[in-house]
């Protein structure tokens, strides 16, 4: 029975995951449309229905199947083939450790709402988010294109670059909590300091929060680091060369790892599942009132405050993408290590001096 529940989390977590992933392609455009004042997807319908343009990732997905699956004459065949499957992959498992709510108690069974819970936590999702490039390095140098190679050249030095960065950036938060698992992470950030306010991450490290969402968000490739792709420069990058669902899959392990970024930063820096005041058998206030609530609609109410949290990320994501022009190759090389890099030592400096005073 519990390899059963196991089985229907990773069934339910994959297919969120990439209903999530499709569903930004639409909203990308349909954002990027208000920002242009467009009209944005409409045209894709059945039966004369195109329900503001919510079947236009389907029809992606069908012109994507049906599309050649063309190989270059001079590539290595088995690299290139294999290439978008090592990028995919890492994307969706890391998502294995991040909770989801607290836990599910279905009669005397208590199901916990993470797939993994890892003590290691955090370091097995850098380990694996870091093996994505591979597919991305691969890709570019398989397909035996000048342009695709230096795509991938310029993601494995902004991977290096920027993974170090990353890493450290957390380090604070971890010396705050004491813990790297992310399931004690957000337990911890459902205290309150002074009795009222949460400990969330983003109230104890600020600056981290930040430093981390830049950092994530140059791992991901994407404006103003889409350097390995930069259209301007380098035609499309790495994925020059790919077509049909070949090129889906890259396309498709680029928004999966938009949700899992909007993912981590909810599960580090705003409370995860957390909803204030909120605990197990209800709503205790810190005034005194309390409001109870059956033990199955705390659960829903925690999954779907980590939702609502996750959408607001991918939504300030695919912003972020249409407001800010991309950066030069040596600006980004800069910022990431002599800007971000040099700010998080000093946050841990900073945060080791404020928790020896305070003890």
């Amino acid at each position: 029975m519990d390899f059963l529940i196991e089985v229907i989390k990773v069934f339910v977590v994959a297919i969120m995951l990439l209903n999530m992933a499709a569903i930004l392609t639409w909203v990308e455009r349909k954002e990027s449309a208000l920002v242009q004042d467009r009209v944005g997807p409409n045209r894709a319908s059945i039966f004369g229905m195109s329900l503001i343009g919510l079947l236009h990732p389907v029809a992606d997905a069908i012109k994507m199947i049906m599309k050649e699956d063309f190989v270059p004459q001079h590539a290595n065949r088995f690299l290139f083939k294999i290439a978008p499957a090592l990028a995919v992959f890492p994307v969706f498992v890391v998502f294995a450790v991040i909770p989801f709510g607290d836990v599910l108690q279905i009669g005397e069974r208590v199901i916990k709402l993470q797939i993994a819970d890892l003590n290691v936590g955090i370091l097995y999702i850098f380990a694996l988010s870091s093996l994505a490039v591979y597919g991305v390095i691969i890709g570019g140098w398989a397909s035996n294109n000048k342009y695709s190679l230096l795509g991938g050249m310029r993601a494995a030095s902004q991977m290096i670059s920027y993974e170090v960065c990353m890493g450290v950036t957390l380090v604070g938060l971890f010396m705050i909590f004491g813990t790297v698992e992310l399931d004690d992470l957000v337990r911890y950030q459902g205290e309150l300091i002074g009795g009222w306010i949460p400990k969330w991450g983003i109230l104890v490290q600020p600056i981290s929060f930040f430093l981390f969402l830049a950092t994530a968000m140059a791992e991901n490739k994407r404006i103003p680091f889409d350097l390995p792709e930069g259209d301007s420069e380098i035609v499309a990058g790495y994925h020059l060369e790919y077509s049909g669902f070949r090129f889906g899959m890259f396309f498709l392990g680029e928004y999966a790892e938009i949700v899992v970024i909007s993912a981590l930063v909810t599960t580090l820096f705003f409370g995860g599942w957390q909803i204030p005041y909120l605990y197990g058998n209800g709503f205790h206030f810190p005034w005194g009132a309390e409001l109870a609530i059956v033990p199955w609609a705390v659960s829903l109410l925690q999954v779907g405050s980590f939702s609502i949290k996750v959408l607001f990320f991918c939504w300030l994501l695919v912003l972020t993408r249409w407001t800010f022009p991309r950066f030069r190759y040596d600006q980004v090389m800069r910022m990431g290590w002599k800007m971000i890099l040099p700010l998080a030592l000093a946050n841990i400096v900073v945060t080791g001096i404020v928790l020896l005073i305070f003890n």
